[in-house]
C-alpha cells in the first residue's frame, strides 16, 4: 500500500504560500491589459482562459507537494492560456529552490523549449507580440535564477548551522576531555601522595610488628609517624573526594593547599630516612627555582621512586641527583642499588612483592613528565634500578 507523505506547514509556510498565490493573481490581473490577444478569440475562450488562470493560482498551494508536476503542467498549458504565466513563474521558482540541479535543468529546458521557434519567427512577428515573448522568457529566467539563489542560500544556512552544531559538540567534547584529564591528574596526584604516606605507615607498622621489644622511645616515634601518616592520608583522601564531588579540576585543588616544590625535596628525603631509608641527595641547585610545574613534577618523580624502593627494595642504597639551570633543562636521576638480604629489625617489615602496584606508578610518572614537556625513562640497571627524567626549564 502506497504511503502518502503529509507536509506539515508552519504559519510562516502558510503565509509564504498565500503571498505567492496573491502574487500570481495580481500578476495575471496587472498583465491582462498588456497581453496581445488575437481577434479570432471569442469571449467564451477568454472566459475559459481567465478561469484556468484562477485555478492555476489556487494550485500554487500544491507547490510544496508536487512542484515538478505543477511546473510541467503550467508550462505546457501556458502556451495556450495567457493567464497561467504568474502561477508558472511561482512553480518554476519552487522547483529551482527545492529540487536538485538535474531536475531544475530538465524543467528549465522545457520552459525554454519554444525559444528556438520564437527566434526563428522573430523577423515576421509583430512588435507587440515579440515584446511579450521576450518579457515571458526573461521572467522565466529570473524565476529560475532567484530560485537557485534561494536554494544556495538555504544550503549555506544549513551548512553554517551544521558547523555551529559540530562546533558546539566539539566544545562539549573538549570540555569533557578537560574534565577527564583533570580527574586523571587528581588520580595521579593522589597515587603519589597516598602511596608515599601509606608506604611510610607500612614500614613503621612492620617495624613494630617484627620488633615488639624495641626501646620505648623508638616505639613512640614509630607510633607517631604512623598516626601522622594516617592523618595526612585521610586528609588527602577527603580532599580529593571533595574535589571530585564538586566537579572541579586540579586548579581548585591546588588553590586549597600549597603544592610541593623542588625545595621540598630535602624534607621528603628526611621523611624517607626517618623510615630507615639510606638515601644520598645531590642538589637541587641552590638559589635557583625552576617553573612550578617542572619543580612539582620533579618532586613527584623522586617521591614515587622512593616509594617504589621501599616497596620492592627495602634497605637498598638510593642516590638522588637533581641538577639543571635556567634556559637548559632540569634533570632528575634516582638510582637504587640491589637490595640487601632483609634482616628483621626496627626498619624492616612486611613489604609488597615485586608485582605490587602493577607498574602504574611509573606509567603515571612518564605521563606526568610528558605533560610537563619532558621525558622519563625507567628500568633495571646492572647494579639495581634507574629512573632518569628531564624537564624543560625556561627562563
Amino acid at each position: 500500500m502506497r504511503r502518502i507523505h503529509r507536509i506539515h506547514r508552519t504559519r510562516r509556510d502558510w503565509a509564504a504560500d498565500l503571498a505567492l498565490v496573491l502574487f500570481a493573481a495580481c500578476f495575471a490581473a496587472v498583465s491582462s491589459q498588456s497581453i496581445p490577444v488575437a481577434d479570432s478569440i471569442g469571449p467564451a475562450w477568454r472566459a475559459a482562459d481567465e478561469a484556468a488562470g484562477g485555478l492555476a493560482c489556487a494550485a500554487v498551494l500544491l507547490r510544496r507537494r508536487r512542484p515538478v508536476q505543477l511546473a510541467v503542467v503550467l508550462l505546457l498549458a501556458g502556451s495556450q492560456a495567457h493567464y497561467l504565466t504568474g502561477p508558472a513563474l511561482v512553480a518554476v521558482f519552487t522547483v529551482a529552490a527545492t529540487r536538485p540541479w538535474r531536475v531544475t535543468g530538465w524543467v528549465a529546458a522545457l520552459a525554454f523549449a519554444p525559444l528556438p521557434v520564437f527566434v526563428w519567427q522573430l523577423p515576421d512577428m509583430a512588435e507587440e507580440r515579440a515584446g511579450a515573448a521576450v518579457t515571458y522568457f526573461a521572467l522565466i529566467a529570473g524565476a529560475i535564477g532567484w530560485g537557485l539563489f534561494r536554494r544556495s542560500r538555504q544550503q549555506l544556512i544549513a551548512s553554517l548551522r551544521e558547523r555551529a552544531e559540530l562546533a558546539e559538540a566539539d566544545a562539549e567534547s573538549r570540555a569533557e576531555r578537560v574534565r577527564m584529564e583533570a580527574r586523571e591528574e587528581i588520580a595521579r596526584e593522589m597515587h603519589d601522595v597516598l602511596g608515599h604516606r601509606l608506604s611510610l605507615l607500612s614500614v613503621h607498622a612492620g617495624a613494630l610488628e617484627y620488633n615488639p621489644g624495641a626501646p620505648p622511645a623508638e616505639i613512640e616515634r614509630a607510633a607517631g609517624v604512623i598516626r601522622e601518616s594516617a592523618h595526612l592520608a585521610l586528609h588527602d583522601l577527603r580532599e580529593v573526594i571533595g574535589v571530585l564531588r564538586s566537579g572541579t579540576g586540579t586548579d581548585a585543588a591546588e588553590g586549597e593547599r600549597p603544592q610541593p616544590e623542588l625545595a621540598d625535596l630535602e624534607r621528603l628525603v628526611a621523611e624517607a630516612r626517618a623510615a630507615g631509608g639510606r638515601i644520598e641527595l645531590t642538589g637541587p641547585p641552590e638559589g635557583l627555582a625552576p617553573p612550578p610545574l617542572a619543580g612539582r613534577t620533579a618532586y613527584r618523580i623522586v617521591q614515587e621512586a622512593l616509594t617504589n624502593v621501599r616497596k620492592h627494595a627495602p634497605g637498598a642504597m638510593v642516590e638522588v641527583r637533581v641538577a639543571g639551570a635556567p634556559g637548559d633543562r632540569l634533570t632528575v636521576e634516582v638510582h637504587s642499588a640491589r637490595p640487601p638480604v632483609p634482616v628483621p629489625g626496627p626498619v624492616t617489615g612486611p613489604v609488597p612483592g615485586p608485582g605490587a602496584g602493577g607498574g602504574q606508578g611509573l606509567i603515571g610518572l612518564a605521563e606526568r613528565a610528558r605533560l610537563a614537556g619532558g621525558e622519563l625513562r625507567a628500568g633495571p640497571a646492572d647494579d639495581g634500578f634507574r629512573v632518569d627524567a628531564w624537564l624543560p626549564w625556561q627562563d
